[in-house]
């Protein structure tokens, strides 16, 4: 069994990293043929795409009768994404942040946010609270594309195309039709590679004694971000930053408004949320989507020691909650901890980092 389980993790990670690689090249290439600027490709045809997973595993737990899974999976699933994404990202390379993204994009994932939190609070995602929640992504996908080839004059918007797809030879049809294959057959490998992974974690975790608990907040979240994970962390490294970032923040648009909008659509009394998820887990997903805000405007970038704050939390929430699952006499301190000294700091070290990114802006101006 344990033999198996490492197969599956093995060949997950392998597909996941292919998979990552043709998608990045192929929507990449994509933008620049059609005019899309690569920050509306992260937010848009890479976004979608690596939420593949999660919309897929959300809406078979659902019909499954397994709405805590279909709740989690994308709550846990856009904390991931935050916390230890664009922290993993942000450590391999600082990332740039479009000011674009601050005043649209990041306000509209606090704004869903909370419109989820809301809508939840009577205990049930109901059918019509789905349609208006998938009705919120396809006015946002189209504004986005729009708004993207008017600023760009339908031109490539500077973007660099990858060795992947490069091919001066090539005629413009065989171009676009290989990009359109490499996007194809990167969200394919992606999908197998997390489910592989994703069965190869829970057969070991089971196999060790782990709850079901557990491993539906941690592991199930994880396997299905390790697309945004893979996609954002090579990105990165290849100097598409703006991919890397406006995957994250699309990936989590994405969840909120077509994930659990389809999910609550196809259900047929909708999806019940546990008082577990509206006391902890929905409030610190929202939470996490505000400490966006200051982090990335302090300077338009997510500095290494940002990444490592964001990297750290995310440690902190896992910890949080296998002592929660497991009644442990060490949660009263860890939680006194977390308030009274991780939380504080991290106010301060905020607060000076945005004091200071208004003093250049107005040393600028001067």
């Amino acid at each position: 069994m344990e033999m198996t389980a490492l197969f599956f993790l093995a060949g997950g990670f392998v597909a996941l990293v292919l998979g990552a690689e043709l998608l990045v090249g192929g929507a990449a290439g994509l933008a620049v043929r059609v005019g899309i600027s690569p920050l509306v490709v992260g937010l848009t045809v890479v976004a979608f795409g690596t939420s593949a997973p999660e919309l897929g595993v959300s809406v078979l737990a659902a019909w499954s009768g397994q709405p805590g899974i279909a709740i989690g999976n994308v709550v846990g699933s856009n904390i991931c994404n935050t916390l230890l994404i664009l922290g993993l990202s942000a450590l391999a390379a600082p990332l740039v942040v479009s000011r674009k993204l601050i005043r649209v994009e990041v306000l509209l994932v606090i704004g869903a946010s909370l419109l989820v939190w809301g809508l939840a609070l009577d205990g049930r995602l109901g059918r019509w609270e789905g349609l208006l929640l998938f009705a919120g992504v396809v006015v946002y996908t189209v504004w986005a594309i729009r708004r993207s080839r008017r600023e760009n004059g339908h031109g490539a918007g500077g973007l660099k195309i990858p060795a992947a797809v490069a091919d001066s030879e090539d005629a413009p049809t065989h171009r676009l039709a290989r990009q359109i294959a490499l996007i194809l057959g990167g969200l394919l490998l992606l999908g197998l590679g997390s489910k592989g992974l994703v069965t190869g974690a829970v057969s070991l975790a089971r196999a060790f004694g782990v709850s079901d608990l557990v491993i539906g907040l941690t592991i199930v979240a994880i396997g299905t971000s390790l697309p945004e994970l893979a996609t954002s962390v090579l990105a990165s490294l290849r100097g598409q930053r703006e991919i890397a970032v406006g995957n994250i923040v699309g990936s989590n648009l994405f969840n909120l408004l077509t994930v659990l909008g389809i999910t609550a659509l196809v259900s047929p009394d909708g999806v019940p949320v546990a008082a577990e998820a509206l006391r902890l887990d929905i409030p610190v997903m929202t939470a996490v989507a505000l400490l966006c805000l200051p982090i990335f405007f302090t300077g338009h970038e997510i500095a290494r020691w940002e990444g490592g704050l964001l990297l750290g939390y995310y440690v902190v929430y896992l910890l949080y909650l296998t002592l929660a699952s497991t009644g442990s006499s060490l949660l009263p301190l860890v939680t006194a901890g977390l308030v009274w000294g991780i939380l504080p700091l991290t106010g301060i070290l905020l607060a000076v980092s945005v004091l200071r990114s208004l003093s250049k802006g107005k040393r600028k101006e001067a």
